[in-house]
């Protein structure tokens, strides 16, 4: 084996062969350092005494199905211009690591298209080091991302777990980035975004979020620059949340059996739009028939149609219009539920009409939201919650099907 070998095919250069030997299913090559080549790793001056040696074996690329290993004998100087004692500098390998520079990258290359589990047996080697290695490559690329370019984002939070645990998220709308997982949720756990936010300058032009009290305070506190725009299906599914409600109200107070069946089982066919609705299933005539026994009900569904209006218009003004309409209309039906609905919109109106300035929302954060429950559920959950947010960081360019 020639010293050329070492550096084209396991990226080793400045270090001599020496010999090759097969041991238990293992190949070892040993290597040394090149002649005149140490030097101190403090201050790099080649005036340098030798005091001893330590042998370490690294992991480097299999050849074929055989483990493949690199001992060297470190060597151990003492400098006489600074006067440190320290081991000389590995290049193939980094600090502490028992394995190359090409081993992790060759790790890292099958973790694209293989789990953790699988990369560990196909390497031979724990589950606990392609994590190690993992998690130092994701730290390195996603810990810290850059914010100065950032203009638009979404902040939504979601639920990892049993007990009321959640993680904010905010989504840079633009490239489809996760740039910042923080742990609970509410204000506090923005308030180490908004201090990256402020030392980036990044200038945040608009940010989507839902209704909550504490994410608009957040946003008006930390970024009275900003428009805020409130997501158009956050305001469908409050909607939907409350007509749901309703129907179980009227359920409970319903007389007779008869119209107990009518309404049961309307739930779908309610929040369902009605472009969806399926005749061959005849849903169609079941909504119209449980909706002809009960006005309040009627009256909330059509309501529920006239208010998608609100985000379809051609200009601002004409949703203006539109959403005053709909909040007169729900006031004046004397519904208890409409009309506190109708009173929510009403102060959250300025939020709603600035989809017309900035037409984005937090759609693409939900999506997301969607791929970390997926990555959570497939590896079963995650011990290691900071290997979890990297995970998150880096979804935006991991293959989704095998993500854990």
């Amino acid at each position: 084996m020639s010293t050329s070998l070492l550096y084209h095919g396991f990226g080793i250069q400045g270090y001599q062969y020496v010999r090759t030997i097969y041991r238990a299913g293992k190949i070892i090559f040993f290597i040394k350092p090149a002649p005149f080549s140490l030097r101190c790793p403090v201050c790099d001056s080649k005036r340098i005494k030798r005091r001893g040696t330590k042998i370490r074996m690294f992991r480097t690329l299999p050849i074929g199905s055989k483990p493949v290993f690199i001992q060297l004998p470190i060597q151990r100087v003492q400098c006489l211009c600074c006067n440190a004692i320290r081991q000389v500098k590995i290049h193939f390998a980094k600090w502490r690591r028992t394995y190359t520079h090409a081993f992790e990258r060759y790790a890292l290359s099958l973790s694209k298209h293989m789990t953790i589990l699988d990369v560990a047996n196909h390497l031979g080697v724990s589950w606990d080091l392609i994590k190690e290695i993992q998690k130092h490559y994701l730290a390195k690329k996603y810990k810290s991302p850059r914010l100065k370019h950032v203009t638009r984002i979404a902040i939504d939070e979601i639920s990892i777990g049993k007990g009321h645990r959640y993680l904010t998220v905010v989504l840079d709308l633009k490239s489809g980035a996760v740039i910042f997982v923080g742990d609970g949720k509410g204000v506090d756990s923005l308030k180490p975004f908004f201090k990256r936010l402020r030392y980036s300058k990044a200038e945040i032009k608009a940010v989507a979020i839902d209704m909550s009290p504490s994410y608009i305070a957040a946003v008006l506190e930390n970024l009275p620059e900003s428009t805020i725009v409130f997501d158009h299906f956050h305001v469908i599914k409050l909607y939907n949340d409350k007509l749901s409600e309703l129907r179980r109200a009227i359920h409970r107070e319903a007389e007779g059996p008869l119209q107990k069946k009518v309404l049961k089982g309307t739930r779908w066919l309610l929040l369902k739009n009605s472009y969806n609705l399926n005749d061959q299933k005849n849903e169609r005539e079941r909504l119209e028939e449980a909706l002809s026994l009960n006005k309040p009900l009627a009256t909330a569904y059509y309501l529920k149609e006239d208010l998608r209006q609100v985000w379809i218009q051609g200009c601002k003004s004409d949703a203006k219009i539109i959403l005053t309409d709909w909040i007169k209309k729900a006031q004046s039906t004397g519904i208890a539920m409409l009309q506190k609905f109708a009173k929510t919109l009403a102060a959250h109106t300025f939020g709603i009409l600035n989809y017309y300035d900035y037409r984005i929302s937090t759609g693409p954060l939900e999506g997301t939201n969607n791929k970390i429950k997926t990555l959570q559920r497939q590896a079963y959950g995650y011990r290691d919650m900071e290997f979890f947010k990297l995970k998150i960081h880096g979804l935006h360019e991991a293959k989704y099907a095998l993500v854990g």
